[in-house]
């Protein structure tokens, strides 16, 4: 008789990963609004291109992202003859990653270029933020990358004189690898972080061009052959009325390179795969871009359409997250029973997907007000979703961001010793789910710009409320009991910010205002999505997740009392069991 393999019974034993999967294919939420916020020609035609990226972030792409990461960039200060010439160098699994998303895809390209994967147009936000999703769920570092290639063709689009576009749009904008001017983006000096107005790096006219001097002290995708930053005028004043917005490229015309130099490359916490350098610059050569003393403001759109970015990629990474858990709920025994069976195990699920599907609801809402907001050949620009968008923006970027710190923890511990080892997804996802949370403005700042500015300054949360209660006058068929409820948390979130807003005593309160317009809002999109999705192919569900969203994120609850694991028991049944739920069933929950 043969003995048994008990090496391949213990391995068995362990909690199967997501390799094999389909990350577009198994995300029935992603595909469901999708098919709410694209037309119904667009979305056809994004299907297989989406199909085959999720079946990539899945598998090829996931295995350069964990070697991207483990063989992370290399600053080197000559070359091999001697000369003083810096160069990064990256291992090839970040070079796959990058043919993947900047070539194959073409991501970067899609508010910019048409025929990107044989579309006649340029792709709204909603499409365009699709793939950001899925391909960050394999990587979060390259997202940096893509992102502000992207942000910064736009705000060259809008503010570049035509000589500018001309020299450097094309290049920025291609498909071509081997071709592309990735961009990056120097804003951060040790002055100056979130107080942008303090930063010191000066701006001299030497009579043809401008030449920029001073130290950036955190610049993602260090080595990108364009860079925007933002930098001070000889003899403008100080505050960021004084800063002048910039494109400084890394090369000069005849080759050589620029005058600036990194100091050294940051040792971080996550995003290792990715380049962040501590740069000095020596009177650089740089170009101006739009008016002088507005590059404060005219830089607020690259950050805006980055914050945006931040809130998906925090989005995915929460996704990613979710995967992994799901993987091992369906796939792991515990004491003889599978751990679907175990009730806290399923509560524990419910914990990492609600803030993953109030984000995705979030995105979309927020993408397609960017939309409406800048206008098509066919509909002017909207100043109601221009207004939406300046709220719903740090909304998303702070909520989402915190939210994804969470949900990596928990996921970590559904997987238990093993997510504690760096050969699984789970340390990866911690660590570049801080990275979220202070890119592109730490909390705090974030907060006080949603309160402060888009409320205080400009009335934003009136449209932002009025936009989500017509969404609920579409909700046909949903509860009107439970519709009713939803309406009333818009209104009081809308008139807490504003309280909060107006008081400047109150400023210790901006997260928690902050938070509630997040959480009222995302209700109030998924019971709107969860009827119309219902009326498509009826599944109902997305108004159960809405339902717990007021339940743990908006209502006071006594810490001696025990949770109604009868009812929520029977929730996590029915929304961990692909099967679509009528509304009726839906109906007689929302009531219990």
């Amino acid at each position: 008789m043969n003995a048994p393999d008990l090496t391949a019974a213990a391995a068995s034993a362990i909690a199967p990963d997501t390799a094999g999967w389909n990350f577009y294919a198994t995300d029935q939420s992603l595909q469901d609004l999708l098919r709410l916020y694209l037309a119904p020609d667009l979305f056809e035609h994004l299907q297989p291109h989406l199909h085959r990226l999720g079946g990539m972030v899945a598998n090829e792409l996931d295995q350069a992202a964990r070697l991207a990461n483990h063989h992370t960039p290399i600053l080197h200060q000559r070359d091999r003859y001697g000369r003083d010439e810096q160069w990064i160098e990256y291992h090839p699994s970040y070079r796959q990653l990058e043919a993947a998303a900047f070539g194959t895809f073409g991501i970067h390209a899609m508010s910019h270029r048409k025929g990107i994967l044989n579309w006649p147009q340029t792709y709204p936000a909603v499409a365009k933020h699709a793939f950001t999703y899925l391909f960050n769920q394999a990587e979060f570092g390259l997202g940096c990358p893509i992102n502000v290639t992207d942000s910064g063709a736009h705000v060259l689009r809008l503010y570049g004189d035509q000589a500018l576009q001309d020299k450097f749009l094309e290049r920025m904008t291609t498909t071509d690898v081997d071709q592309l001017w990735q961009s990056g983006q120097y804003i951060t000096e040790k002055e100056g972080g979130s107080d942008v107005g303090s930063l010191i790096s000066t701006a001299r006219w030497d009579g043809s061009h401008w030449r920029i001097s001073g130290e950036k002290w955190f610049c993602s995708n260090a080595d990108a052959e364009v860079v925007m930053l933002l930098a001070r005028p000889e003899g403008a004043g100080m505050g960021t009325r004084g800063l002048g917005l910039f494109l400084m490229p890394r090369h000069l015309d005849d080759g050589s390179p620029n005058s600036y130099r990194f100091v050294r490359l940051k040792e971080k916490l996550g995003t290792r795969s990715m380049a962040s350098a501590e740069v000095v610059m020596e009177d650089a050569v740089a170009y101006q871009v739009g008016e002088l003393d507005r590059g404060f403001k005219q830089m607020a759109e690259m950050v805006n359409w980055s914050r945006l970015s931040n809130g998906v990629k925090s989005t995915a990474l929460m996704r990613r997250a979710a995967h992994d858990a799901m993987a091992v709920l369906a796939g792991r025994q515990a004491f003889g029973v599978a751990l679907m069976e175990k009730p806290l195990a399923r509560r524990q699920m419910l914990k990492i997907l609600l803030p993953t599907e109030q984000a995705l609801s979030f995105v979309c809402f927020t993408a397609e007000a960017l939309d409406r907001a800048e206008g098509t050949a066919e509909a002017p620009p909207s100043q109601e979703a221009a207004a939406i968008l300046r709220l719903a923006t740090p909304v998303l970027k702070f909520r989402a961001t915190r939210d994804g710190r969470a949900v990596a923890g928990d996921s970590l511990d559904m997987r238990s010793g093993c997510g504690y080892i760096e050969e699984w997804i789970n340390p990866r996802l911690v660590r570049d789910a801080h990275c979220g949370s202070v890119w592109e403005g730490a909390g705090n700042i974030v907060a006080l710009d949603a309160l402060g500015r888009a409320v205080a300054r400009h009335g934003c949360h009136e449209p932002f409320a009025a936009a989500l209660q017509a969404r609920l006058d579409e909700a046909d068929g949903a509860p009107a009991a439970f519709i009713d409820q939803l309406r009333r948390h818009i209104d009081r979130a809308g008139e807490f910010a504003l309280h909060i807003a107006s008081r400047q005593q109150d400023e210790a309160s901006a997260r928690q205002a902050t938070s509630n317009l997040y959480h009222a809002a995302s209700a109030a999109l998924m019971a709107w999505e969860g009827a119309r999705i219902h009326a498509e192919r009826g599944d109902a569900r997305r108004l159960l997740w809405a339902r717990l969203v007021l339940d743990h994120r908006l209502a006071a609850r006594d810490p001696y009392e025990a949770v109604d694991g009868g009812w929520e028991d029977t929730v996590s049944r029915c929304l961990l069991d692909p099967a679509p739920i009528p509304m009726a069933v839906v109906g007689e929950l929302l009531s219990g």
